[in-house]
């Protein structure tokens, strides 16, 4: 099996080094013999969507999202039937605001309803929440937040998911810091491609044990 990943302006959104969620991913997808093929597209590239699996975007400067956003409108088309094909759209830091209707009193790319609003005071500092896949354990540094959320991920004010769409305020990378996380989308992302697919078993060990350290050593 062969998936492929269009990494989106990973020049222009790439802060506190999201690309480790690529590696996370790349790695466990390889764990299940997986051959995986990674894009790095920006502005003036010419992209195919057809040929890929999965679309991820991550965390960049408010004036680079701004650079990003008058560049991907003229993709709307194509990445709403990419999302309604039920194909993997990851988008971590403030690059799933672009997906929404406003960015501020931009006009975004208006696939889902919410919007981006900006605010006085940074959010900044680790987030943890209890879900039934595991203490999710995240980080945020962040001047908007989004409101009319409808398919919250996580909560409402931190993220959004709609079939295999997931975007999300949080950072750190968090499929490195959640390994769980990064399993349930590994398989998702398989299973999308052959539902009868024999999952070899991901081991873990280390990451569970750098995670549990974290939480011993601060909380």
């Amino acid at each position: 099996m062969n998936i492929n990943i269009a990494y989106l302006y990973y020049d222009l959104m790439n802060l506190y080094g999201e690309n480790g969620n690529i590696k996370a991913l790349v790695y466990s997808l390889k764990t299940q013999n997986i051959d995986v093929n990674v894009d790095y597209l920006s502005k003036d590239d010419e992209i195919n969507f057809d040929k890929y699996d999965v679309i991820y975007m991550s965390s960049g400067m408010e004036n680079n999202e701004l650079i990003v956003l008058d560049d991907i409108l003229k993709y709307k088309k194509e990445l709403n039937d990419f999302i309604e094909k039920e194909k993997f759209v990851f988008a971590t830091g403030n690059s799933f605001e672009l997906f929404g209707k406003k960015i501020g009193e931009k006009e975004a790319l208006g696939i889902f309803n919410y919007k981006a609003e900006y605010i006085d005071k940074r959010i900044v500092g680790d987030y943890i929440k209890d879900t039934k896949l595991e203490k999710i354990l995240a980080f945020q540094n962040r001047g908007s937040k989004i409101i009319d959320n409808d398919n919250p991920l996580f909560d409402e004010e931190v993220g959004y998911n709609y079939k295999n769409f997931y975007g999300t305020y949080l950072i750190g990378p968090i499929l490195v810091r959640n390994p769980k996380l990064n399993e349930y989308i590994t398989k998702k992302i398989i299973m999308y491609k052959d539902h009868n697919f024999k999952f070899n078993k991901f081991d873990f060990k280390l990451d569970e044990k750098a995670k549990e350290s974290y939480f011993n050593t601060y909380y």
